[in-house]
Formats: C-alpha cells, sequence, structure tokens
C-alpha cells in the first residue's frame, strides 16, 4: 500500500528552527512533484513549498528565506527545514507527493496524488 508518512514536528519558541520528513511507502515507479502544505486552524489549507524531481523549488512568498525544501530520491525522502519560526507558522503540515506510477492492491495507477496524516507544528513561547 502506498502512504506518506511524515516525521518532525512538535513545539518550538519563536525565532527557532524545526524540521519535518515525509517518507513515500510502498511500490511506486516514480515521484513527481513533492511538497508540504499547512492549515492552521479555521484557514484553508496552503500550499507552503515543493519540489520536482529535477529539484526545481517554488515556496509561498511568506516562507521564502526561511524555508528549504529538500528531496532525497534514492530514499523516495522530502524534507522541509525551518528556520526564523514565528506563531502564525503554526499549522498542521501534511506531505503531499504525485506519482507517476504506483502498484498498489493489485493494480498499477497512474498520476496519482496522496496525502500524508499530517504533522503538528507549534511556535509559541
Amino acid at each position: 500500500q502506498v502512504q506518506l508518512v511524515e516525521s518532525g514536528g512538535g513545539l518550538v519558541q519563536p525565532g527557532g528552527s524545526l524540521s519535518v520528513s515525509c517518507a513515500a511507502s510502498g511500490t511506486m515507479f516514480s515521484i513527481n512533484t513533492m511538497g508540504w502544505y499547512r492549515q492552521a486552524p479555521g484557514k484553508e489549507r496552503e500550499l507552503v513549498a515543493a519540489i520536482t524531481s529535477g529539484g526545481r523549488t517554488n515556496y509561498a512568498d511568506s516562507v521564502k528565506g526561511r524555508f528549504t525544501i529538500s528531496r532525497d530520491n534514492a530514499k523516495n525522502r522530502v524534507y522541509l527545514q525551518m528556520n526564523s519560526l514565528k506563531p502564525e507558522d503554526t499549522a498542521v503540515y501534511y506531505c503531499n507527493a504525485d506519482f507517476g506510477m504506483i502498484y498498489d492492491s493489485g493494480s498499477y495507477y497512474y498520476n496519482r496524488n496522496y496525502w500524508g496524516q499530517g504533522t503538528q507544528v507549534t511556535v509559541s513561547s
């Protein structure tokens, strides 16, 4: 079964740093764009950062210069390093991946998008 599992997150003081990671598991043949989204209470889910299989990145304006997304294609992992954290960065952070082809439950699937379960990041003094 293909799934995304996040780790990391937690509580950090304003100005601090934190990292989250996401591992894709299961039978997959290609992963295109991987990314991180976040959702704060009462707000819609928003893109934080994304990275293509070739390493091209895209960031939300609110995190540019503070957050860095990276990925390890050999390990099917994506990372988000968060520096200079602010209280407004508090949210549940979700991993997202676009799979080109996967094998799941006895069938092949193409161009499927998956979400992780989310991990809480709280920035507070």
